[in-house]
């Protein structure tokens, strides 16, 4: 490898939004720092499902509805 092009890897410590802490090596911050996570898995509705909701814009689902709705197996 090349001297000097790498960025340094070191453990941190990650505080996750319920205040659930875990150590692990990363690029980020400096040695010894604490991220503060604003997002995490455990409350992003990307990952728990949230209340998302299909916005039917111009008509298009229910237009999609009416066309193949009675394809259900």
């Amino acid at each position: 490898m090349k001297a000097d092009i790498h960025p340094e890897y070191h453990k941190i410590k990650v505080v996750m939004t319920d205040g659930t802490e875990y150590e692990t090596f990363s690029t980020w911050g400096s040695a010894g720092d604490t991220m503060n996570l604003e997002i995490d898995p455990k409350s992003h509705p990307a990952w728990t499902g949230g209340n998302q909701q299909l916005m039917d814009r111009g008509g298009r689902v229910s237009k999609f509805n009416k066309r193949f709705g009675g394809l259900g197996l």
